[in-house]
Parts: C-alpha cells; sequence; structure tokens
C-alpha cells in the first residue's frame, strides 16, 4: 500500500473512534444536504448551489415531476451509444438463441460462446446505463427510485436467461412505474418475462387435458411476502397453493411460437387450472389470465401490502427503525390515494420525522461509490472500475442472488472490514488510481505517486464545509492538502446520508 495511502487510512481511523458532533452549520447547508442525500444519490456542486438557490420545497416538488426536467445533453449520449439499450424483450430474446435445447442435440460450442457472449454485452451495457443515469441524471428522485423498486422486486442476473432481460425489465417494468401507482407497477413485475423466469413460474402448470399438475409455488409465495402483503400480512399456506393455481399458464412465450410472437411473456390457457378457487376469502371466478389480474387487484389494494409498502419507503428514506406513527400515516395515504407512490412520498417528505432523520441512514456500497464520483464532479466515461469496487464492498450490481434484493439497513453493511475497503476506495478514487475518466478501450497506467488528485479538495469542501462535523473537520484541516479530498470521502460523515 502506497505510504500516502497508509496515511489516509490511519487519519480516517482516527475519525472513526471519534464522536459524532455537529458542527455549528448553517442550516440551510444542512437542510440542502439532507434533501440531496436522500431524494438525490448525494450532491453535486451545481446540485447544492441549485437547491440553495430554489429552496428545497421547489427541487422537492420538481423531483415528484420528473417528466418536466430535461435530461443532459452528455446522458442522452451516452445511452444512444449503447448498442441493445432499447431492445424489446422479444428481441432480447431472439439474441439469445432458442429458450430451451432441441432434445437430443447438443450445441456446438462456438455457439454457446456466441450466446453467452451476447449475454454478457446485454448485461453489461444495462449496468452502463444504470450507473451513467445514477451518476448524470438530472431526475435523481427517479433513479433513487427505480433502484428502491428493483431491490423490492429483485430479480439476479448470475444466471438463466434472466440476465439477458435485466435492462428491459428495469427499463420497461419499473421505470415507468416507479412514480406512479403502485397497482401499475405490480402487474408490469409479475408478467415481465424475467420475473417469471426468476420465480419459477415457467415450471407452474395444470394440464387440462390430463389432470396432471406441476405446481410450483415460488411465484407466488414471493407476490405475498415480498412484493404485497409481507412476511406478517395475514395469508395461509392455504392461500400461497390457491395463487399458484391461479397463475398457471403465465410463463414465457417459446421463441417458436406462432401464436403472438410479438409478446415474450404470455398466458396459455392449456396450462391454467380452472378449478374453483378461494384466494383471501374471497371467490375468484374461472376466467383464466384475468384470475391473476383479479388476485393481483386484491393484493395492490390490501391494507397489509399499504402497511408493508410504507415500512419499506419510511425504512429507506427516514430511519432503519421508522416510527409506527410515520409508518401508519403513510399506510392510510397509499390506501386512500390507490397506491399513488408519488402522493405517498409527497406525504413521508412533509413529515417531521423525515427532516428531523439527518445523518440516521448509512450509504450502501451502491449509493456510497455513486455519491463520490457526483461530489468529485469527475467525468465518468467508464463504469467498470466502479463496477469493480462495487462488488468489493458486497453489492454488486443486479448482483443479489435472493428475491429480497439488497437491504438499505445499517447491519447490513456496516462492519470494521468493510469501512477499510470504502477508506481504500476512497483513497484510490481521491489520487486518480481509477481510470473512470477514460474511454472503456484505453488502457490507464497506473499513476505516478506525486500525480495531483483528479478530486478537487476545493470542490468538496464547497459543498460539504459547513457541515462537516467537529472532529472531520480537524482531522481534514490539519491533513496535507493532497489528501483532503480522501479524508472527506472516507469520513464517516460521508458515509451517512
Amino acid at each position: 500500500m502506497p505510504s500516502q495511502s497508509r496515511g489516509i487510512l490511519a487519519a480516517v481511523c482516527l475519525l472513526l473512534l471519534l464522536p459524532a458532533l455537529p458542527a455549528n452549520a448553517v442550516d440551510s447547508d444542512q437542510q440542502v444536504l439532507h434533501v440531496l442525500n436522500r431524494l438525490a444519490f448525494g450532491p453535486t456542486a451545481d446540485d447544492f448551489n441549485y437547491v440553495k438557490v430554489v429552496g428545497v420545497e421547489r427541487y422537492i416538488a420538481e423531483q415528484l415531476d420528473p417528466a418536466n426536467i430535461t435530461e443532459p445533453i452528455e446522458l442522452r449520449y451516452r445511452l444512444a451509444q449503447l448498442a441493445t439499450f432499447g431492445l424489446g424483450a422479444v428481441e432480447l430474446r431472439q439474441l439469445y438463441g432458442p429458450l430451451r435445447p432441441v432434445a437430443g442435440v447438443k450445441p456446438a460450442l462456438d455457439d454457446i460462446r456466441e450466446e453467452q457472449q451476447r449475454a454478457s454485452l446485454v448485461l453489461r451495457e444495462a449496468a452502463q446505463a444504470r450507473m451513467w443515469r445514477a451518476v448524470l441524471s438530472r431526475r435523481q428522485l427517479e433513479q433513487v427510485m427505480v433502484n428502491f423498486w428493483f431491490n423490492h422486486f429483485n430479480i439476479f442476473a448470475g444466471e438463466g436467461l434472466e440476465r439477458i432481460w435485466i435492462g428491459n425489465y428495469e427499463e420497461q417494468a419499473i421505470r415507468p412505474y416507479a412514480l406512479g401507482r403502485f397497482r401499475d407497477l405490480l402487474f408490469a413485475v409479475a408478467k415481465h418475462p424475467a420475473m417469471l423466469v426468476y420465480l419459477d413460474n415457467t415450471q407452474n402448470t395444470a394440464s387440462a387435458r390430463t389432470g396432471a399438475d406441476r405446481l410450483n409455488e415460488n411465484f407466488a409465495r414471493e407476490v405475498m411476502e415480498l412484493h404485497t402483503l409481507g412476511a406478517e400480512g395475514g395469508y395461509t399456506q392455504v392461500d400461497v397453493e390457491t395463487l399458484a393455481r391461479v397463475f398457471t399458464g403465465w410463463r414465457v412465450n417459446p421463441l417458436d411460437s406462432n401464436a403472438f410472437p410479438e409478446v415474450a411473456a404470455v398466458f396459455e390457457g392449456a396450462r391454467h387450472d380452472y378449478g374453483p378457487k378461494l384466494f383471501l376469502g374471497r371467490q375468484l371466478k374461472a376466467r383464466g389470465k384475468a384470475e391473476g389480474e383479479e388476485a393481483l387487484d386484491i393484493l395492490a389494494a390490501s391494507p397489509a401490502t399499504a402497511h408493508h409498502i410504507a415500512f419499506e419507503l419510511a425504512q429507506y428514506f427516514v430511519a432503519d427503525t421508522p416510527t409506527p406513527d410515520l409508518v401508519d400515516r403513510l399506510a392510510a395515504r397509499f390506501l386512500a390515494t390507490g397506491g399513488d407512490i408519488r402522493l405517498v412520498l409527497k406525504t413521508l417528505f412533509d413529515s417531521a420525522e423525515f427532516w428531523a432523520s439527518t445523518g440516521q441512514k448509512y450509504k450502501t456500497p451502491y449509493e456510497f461509490v455513486v455519491s463520490a464520483v457526483r461530489a468529485a464532479g469527475v467525468p465518468v466515461n467508464n463504469v467498470r472500475p466502479l463496477l469493480g469496487w462495487m462488488s468489493r464492498l458486497g453489492m454488486p450490481l443486479y448482483g443479489c442472488e435472493t428475491p429480497d434484493g439488497y437491504k438499505s439497513t445499517t447491519d447490513a453493511w456496516l462492519s470494521p472490514d468493510a469501512t477499510m475497503q470504502r477508506i481504500a476506495f476512497a483513497a484510490a478514487f481521491a489520487r486518480g488510481a481509477l481510470p473512470v475518466t477514460k474511454d472503456v478501450e484505453d488502457r490507464l497506467a497506473a499513476p505516478a505517486p506525486d500525480r495531483p488528485s483528479p478530486v478537487d479538495p476545493k470542490r468538496l469542501e464547497a459543498i460539504f464545509g459547513s457541515t462537516l462535523t467537529t472532529g472531520t473537520r480537524a482531522v481534514v484541516d490539519a491533513a496535507p492538502a493532497g489528501e483532503r479530498a480522501a479524508l472527506i470521502l472516507g469520513s464517516p460523515d460521508f458515509m451517512r446520508r
């Protein structure tokens, strides 16, 4: 480890031992940073100055209406350069090849490699699009909510066909509804091929001809336990089995299908259980695909769902253990507005609990890395080093294997080893060791030890200077100029939001 890095690590370790005493900060700066740390992935210098001018109320109102926010040309240009960005689910499936191998025919090794390369390209470009939006977008609350809902409706990109649909799933099933009605979001997610494959509903079938059922309950169970009612939502195992029967026939359209070739996910009546069903105390009519839609409507309108979603929103935006009163108010707003996410968030942002929660949330690795890049103002042409560090920090993008997604709580991410890794990232990033400013094709040699840091500490001081805690302020002031950026980005102050 370079001597400069050892010095920075030692200084930040000292900071970790100091009490988090509040500085004599300007209240308006505290409010601005609080809003930008919660509604955005941290401040940029431009955002910080903008919110100071227009005020936090106007900024919140603007972020709740992202369609009226013009995105920067740089972001639009970068997204336009992605070869697979914007492809539909059917087109992506055709890129990958047959859904199932032909019986008795072993695919050629070259064909397998080609398919794997295509799938890797799709996944890599989905990750690039996500990272560039998180760093560059002016619609920051939309990016925050896409990240929130992706974890709520998580799918894993590490295996199977769902990896080719990750970007399409995010763009078509989550992003359009991230600030809309929860019912519409739930419908879009439940009908997307990525979710049907990930939670095994393609294996969930009943045969009207033979009477042979092969029920798979994974999809039904997670729709209730994770997506809607919550683990304490009052449903029974019988309800899980019934919902699994309701969802029989919901599957991915085979590549060689002549029926609806333009559709990636279909309802196949021959695989559906048309028997009588009692779900959550309500009799469902035998109506095929419409049964599943009716069940989703019941789940979306349930008070248990309202409470579950309200708790998760309060936990993400306010505190790891939000007050029951706040959760109850948000749940009541959810029910009164028909699950209007935008209006529920407005109630949350208007709450006293939200404004009193500064510093109570600990950044996830994703939030930490993205917020460091945004604060530093360094041009990002190559996101691969950032994605690599997120993996080192325990949070590979699209890499959560379990359907409950990544946690947003302190206990999930705060540990001595993880803290040292964060400090190492801050030191490497601040001294220019990460080739983020070079295009992906370029190769950057290790920077010389005396190379000036690309992260200007004066920029960070202008954003965070008045709000640094007393201990952090003292350590930063005593450090050489070349170490101050790393100390701010690696400080306990910066790791919290």
